[in-house]
């Protein structure tokens, strides 16, 4: 199974490591990273709101994760 969260990110980035530290205490490692800067369609998409969080495919968060609004996304079932 897919993990339900996924993170895009880019190296350097500050927020992205804040954002991490909130994942890795909600999900552990069972999310997905992509760095944006690994593809330009992403890359335009993304370079001004990295960190950005998907949950079950749909924008989450982004510039900052919060652990409570991400555990209450994770307690609905997928679709």
């Amino acid at each position: 199974m897919e993990p339900r969260v996924t993170f895009y990110s880019r190296q350097g980035c500050h927020l992205c490591d804040e954002a991490r530290l909130v994942l890795e205490t909600v999900v552990g490692d069972d999310y997905t990273e992509i760095d944006i800067d690994s593809d330009e369609a992403l890359r335009e998409r993304f370079t001004d709101e990295v960190p950005v969080t998907f949950v079950d495919g749909r924008q989450h968060d982004f510039w900052r994760v919060s652990e409570e609004r991400l555990r209450a996304a994770l307690a609905l079932s997928p679709e």
